[in-house]
């Protein structure tokens, strides 16, 4: 459907009024709706977990949540190119929501926690085929002039998502009604199911299908599972056990990687810290691994601050807003000034989590209050990894090995997902150790607190040394 017009098209055949005229603008809507019930859970989910604690326990899983969802949407979105192309797009959407639709009755409907975790499993595998279908369908359903005002609505979403999130999930979690903020996300899924049955093309792809990489999906699975398990156990030796059985499933894949000549994850490189693709991975690694305190951050708010359930749900996407406008803002500065950005990022980033662990110290003369210092912290946070993130994509597909380029475009969000996983499972590990459930109570929210800023702050300070330890790359 690819126009075969000159691509020097005039920017009236490019502007917004394009997109949303001659049948375009529902296709983009269904598209970006797809994107938006995606990012919505995600801030939803954060905001009712500490009522869901309250109403079916299961803190000791409460990091389990996000883990279970990230690592099913990693596969979801893996799996995304080959059932596009075997399905067509109209059959994989309708499929990916039907089953983000389970994953989301299954969680209204959860008894225990072995039930909403299995919910949100089903949930993260529909929800990141959804998000990668979402995208990848761009391509497919507009002509070429119209890819990045398409790209930049879908994008968009997830400010949007920032806002709707928290505020559905806040709302019915203070009229003490969580499940049905999952039940108004059937509603959305109802709808968008229904247009894109209407709207979406149903020709499969002429292309050969993309095969799924079985055993190294299979790997990072278990090694995310393994941090996950560790920490529901109260002896250290058993949380210890588990971070190095995930370190021995990392290091299968790594080896996979080397020696497969089939499908890779990740470009030429990666693996190798000394390599600059491998320093840019490792510090895109560690600086998602540190925002990942944020799915603790309503639960410390509502326990410690007695912050209301929608004043926590909006503490947690400060990072992201401001992560948002800090790309927006710093995404135009020159190519020789990047490398001091992102140092200075990740400098910005260490003094936010230093500053929430110091304010979690149990001292009570602050002369500034606490509200007003998590924003600030939060939002210090997102402000310093937005303002190099940018940067570090481009240098992704920039160091990307000659014919790996498409690659490396997709290992973004590869990367990104399995960081946070990662960065979930670890902040779950870190504050049971911390006494989030033994003693638990408020000196053990917060000593959790104090123990999980504490930890992740060396996050931002190892992306730090990497940088510096590779000179300007």
């Amino acid at each position: 459907m690819k126009s075969t017009n000159n691509k020097s098209t005039s920017l009236e055949n490019t502007s917004w009024y394009v997109l949303f005229s001659n049948g375009n603008g529902i296709k983009a809507i269904t598209l970006a709706l797809g994107v938006m019930l995606h990012a919505t859970n995600v801030y939803l989910a954060t905001t009712v977990m500490p009522s869901i604690i309250k109403e079916i326990g299961g803190l000791e899983y409460y990091a389990w949540n996000t883990t279970l969802f990230v690592v099913a949407s990693v596969i979801g979105s893996v799996i995304s190119a080959n059932r596009i192309s075997k399905l067509g797009p109209r059959k994989s959407y309708q499929i990916a929501i039907i089953v983000f639709s389970l994953g989301t009755l299954l969680c209204s409907l959860a008894s225990s926690m072995s039930i909403l975790l299995l919910g949100r499993f089903v949930q993260g595998l529909g929800g990141g085929l959804l998000f990668a279908l979402s995208y990848a369908m761009i391509r497919i359903v507009f002509e070429e002039n119209l890819w990045p005002r398409a790209m930049a609505l879908v994008s968009g979403m997830w400010g949007i998502a920032a806002f709707s999130g928290p505020f559905i999930g806040g709302i019915f979690a203070e009229h003490h009604k969580w499940r049905w903020a999952f039940g108004t996300l059937l509603i959305i899924c109802l709808a968008i199911l229904i247009i894109a049955s209407i709207i979406l093309p149903n020709k499969k792809s002429e292309s050969v299908t993309p095969p799924v990489p079985v055993l190294k999906l299979t790997m990072l699975v278990l090694a995310s599972f393994s941090v996950s398990a560790g920490s529901i156990f109260e002896n250290s030796w058993m949380n210890i056990t588990g971070v190095i059985i995930a370190l021995f499933f990392l290091y299968v894949v790594k080896v996979s990687e080397n020696k497969s000549s089939g499908v890779r994850l990740l470009p030429s490189g990666s693996y190798q810290l000394s390599s600059p693709l491998g320093k840019v991975y490792a510090v895109m690694s560690l600086l998602t691994i540190a925002t990942s305190i944020e799915i603790f951050v309503p639960y410390f708010a509502q326990v410690l601050n007695g912050f209301s359930p929608i004043q926590s749900g909006y503490l947690t996407v400060l990072i992201a807003i401001g992560w948002t406008l800090s790309s927006l803002l710093f995404s135009g500065i020159k190519p020789h000034l990047s490398h001091k950005l992102i140092i200075t990022g990740c400098i910005i980033m260490l003094i936010g989590v230093v500053g929430l662990t110091l304010i979690s110290l149990p001292i009570h003369i602050i002369l500034i209050p606490k509200l007003v210092l998590n924003c600030l912290f939060l939002l210090g946070i997102g402000i310093g990894i937005g303002a190099g993130w940018p940067h570090l994509l481009t240098k992704v597909f920039s160091l990307a090995p000659r014919g790996e380029e498409e690659l490396a475009s997709a290992s973004v969000t590869t990367v990104q997902l399995i960081a946070t996983a990662f960065g979930a499972a670890l902040a779950g590990l870190v504050s049971n150790i911390g006494g989030i459930t033994v003693p638990g109570g408020i000196e053990g929210t917060q000593n959790a607190s104090l123990v999980l800023y504490a930890t992740f702050s060396l996050a931002p300070l190892l992306a730090i040394i990497v940088l510096l330890s590779g000179g300007k790359k």
